[in-house]
């Protein structure tokens, strides 16, 4: 084991460092926090006992081994290189870029193996300049995230530097990262987004959350019922591109190199299908939970948080409202947060942002590691932190790499349909997520299964993007599709439109693996349940049991058979299944279809 995994775990006997734990640096207090508490989750207590009043240790920290793949990049010195070594460094630096989708880290002072050998000041200043030339080359910006001295001991400080290479904003192709936004009612999740938004703070009365609303009783009662999306912009030097210095969403797209999709969610109880149907259909990156200070988990939160936790979503918390309160109140609902979290049926890592440094860390570690939760404290008033949680949003990386991107644009296309519209002189207007493959102006596709099953022919007249126009839409971007005289009785949520080439089946019957989480008495043959798959949302009742199981209680797993009730469906084996009715909720995945082609139906 190196020194430092050593020094790590010095005083944990039998632990063996995670490579989480090796990442962090002692110059980090969120690095600290992450080795104690990933010590503390084997069983072991921390004793700093023997490292008080000692001298700092001169054995150098070291990161993991740099990767292959990835957007990571270490670099000892970039010091006056050749035209060749030059060269080399670009093609490298196009590389990186490419597995970041657009962005990448680079480490300067770090040797290949993790070791921070650091930098003198001015081999440091020589370095950047030749990152800079680099970045201009590729048509990309930089922007140095942190600077770190390295104690060896010695008279002369050692450096080093912790950049972020993004790529200047080309035809539309900026990074796009989805964050749903849950919590219980009145938490502040509205305002919060608004407040992120618009550029300006809240005046305690909602007034920035007004913008986000979009039906008149969501005005009067301040409450969100629907689904709404907000766009956050970086540029590729890390500034925030906001509603404050742009128009239109046009101008905050064509400014971005990076954008943040909010999906705000309703947060009452009576509008939880809604909310169901976001998590489900929207597909987002990240969840981000959102906890009033004055309240702490209540209401719906809990079921939120579950919700997040048994789809798969990384989450983390912002505390808001902390204006209102006492610190000693705060400081008590993170205290309930962080039990909540190392709760058996959640096995997180709570970590508290209070530093810029945290902040980096923690975006870092966040897409890395999917146990460690971040917590933030912020205002919407006051605006306390709300500069930690831009940072982190600004850091925050995409959670596929370009190979798994490259894979799904390679399969044919096939768009979730969520959202229909009329908009005048224009037509029929369809908003959805494309799943797979690549969707430009005027393709020809199949949309269904109608009613009766069928798959009816259509044309993508003009493709927008967050508002703006878009001729190519690419595997994973959501955007809305106008089919111009397309009748729009003949669309609902649920379908999907697909390449004619994918001769898609539908299925009435289907089999599932299902956990059920709670049931107040037995789940038998002949219940019916909300099932949610993706974009389908649908009442189904239970044909059958498999195995020898009669009935089902809380926590008993099971394979199920389905069979839809009002129409067919489009399915995937292996897609995540959800269902509820009343208190009643289950989760699980699909395991059988049995399908059909529209052809056969016909017969």
């Amino acid at each position: 084991m190196d020194p430092w995994a050593t020094r790590i775990s010095g005083n944990c006997p039998g632990y063996k460092p995670s490579p989480q734990a090796l990442l962090c640096c002692p110059g980090s207090s969120i690095g600290m926090m992450l080795s104690k508490k990933l010590c503390a989750k084997n069983g072991k207590k921390i004793k700093n006992r023997a490292n008080r009043n000692t001298k700092p240790n001169k054995i150098s920290p070291y990161l993991p081994p740099e990767a292959e793949e990835g957007n990571v990049e270490y670099k000892l010195k970039l010091v006056n290189p050749t035209q060749y070594r030059f060269e080399h460094l670009v093609t490298q630096m196009k590389w990186r870029l490419q597995e970041g989708r657009g962005e990448a880290v680079y480490q300067i002072g770090v040797e290949d193996n993790g070791m921070l050998v650091g930098l003198s000041d001015e081999d440091l200043k020589a370095s950047l300049k030749t990152l800079r030339r680099m970045a201009e080359k590729v048509g990309a910006d930089i922007t140095v995230l942190r600077e770190r001295e390295v104690d060896y001991g010695y008279d002369v400080s050692k450096k080093i530097a912790e950049v972020l290479v993004r790529r200047v904003p080309d035809n539309q192709q900026f990074l796009d990262l989805r964050v749903a936004v849950l919590g219980n009612v009145d938490a502040g999740k509205s305002t919060l987004l608004g407040v992120l938004t618009q550029g300006e703070l809240d005046n305690g009365r909602g007034r920035a959350r007004l913008n986000l609303f979009r039906h008149l009783h969501e005005i009067q009662t301040g409450r969100t019922s629907s689904i709404s999306f907000e766009i956050l912009g970086f540029n590729s030097k890390g500034e925030v591109v906001n509603y404050s210095g742009s128009r239109t969403a046009e101008e905050i797209c064509e400014s971005s190199s990076k954008m943040i999709t909010f999906i705000d969610l309703a947060g009452h109880h009576k509008y939880l299908k809604t909310t169901i149907f976001g998590l489900t259909s929207y597909c987002p990156d990240f969840a981000m939970v959102v906890v009033g200070a004055n309240t702490g988990i209540a209401g719906t939160t809990r079921e939120h948080l579950g919700l997040a936790m048994a789809l798969k979503v990384p989450i983390f918390i912002v505390v808001s409202k902390v204006d209102l309160c006492a610190r000693g109140t705060v400081e008590r609902t993170v205290r309930q947060l962080e039990r909540f979290l190392k709760l058996p049926g959640c096995n997180k890592v709570p970590v508290v942002v209070s530093s810029t440094d945290d902040a980096v860390t923690a975006a870092q570690k966040f897409a890395q590691s999917p146990s460690i939760t971040p917590i933030f404290t912020v205002s919407s008033v006051s605006g306390h932190s709300l500069d930690l949680l831009k940072v982190f949003f600004n850091i925050l990386p995409p959670l596929s790499n370009s190979k798994e991107q490259e894979e799904l644009m390679q399969q044919l296309t096939e768009f979730q349909v969520d959202e229909i519209y009329t908009v005048p002189e224009v037509g029929t207007v369809i908003g959805g997520t494309l799943y797979s493959g690549i969707c430009r102006e005027g393709e020809r596709l199949v949309v269904g299964p109608t009613d009766q099953g069928e798959f009816l022919d259509l044309t993508v007249y003009s493709i927008q993007r967050n508002r703006s126009a878009c001729r190519v839409l690419r595997a994973g971007q959501a955007a809305t599709l106008a089919l111009g005289s397309f009748d729009r009785s003949l669309l609902r949520k649920g379908m999907v439109m697909v390449s004619p080439e994918m001769e898609p089946t539908i299925c009435w019957l289907f089999e599932a693996e299902i956990v059920l989480l709670f049931h107040a008495k037995t789940f038998r043959k002949g219940f019916q349940v909300t099932v949610h798959v993706g974009n389908v949302r649908q009442t189904a009742v239970v044909e059958a049991l498999k195995g020898k199981q009669v009935e089902l209680r809380t926590g008993e797993k099971a394979v199920v058979r389905f069979r839809f009730i009002k129409h067919p469906e489009y399915l995937k084996v292996g897609a995540k299944l959800l269902f509820r009715e009343g208190v009643t909720k289950g989760i699980g995945h699909v395991t059988y279809l049995q399908s059909v082609s529209p052809s056969q139906l016909r017969l």
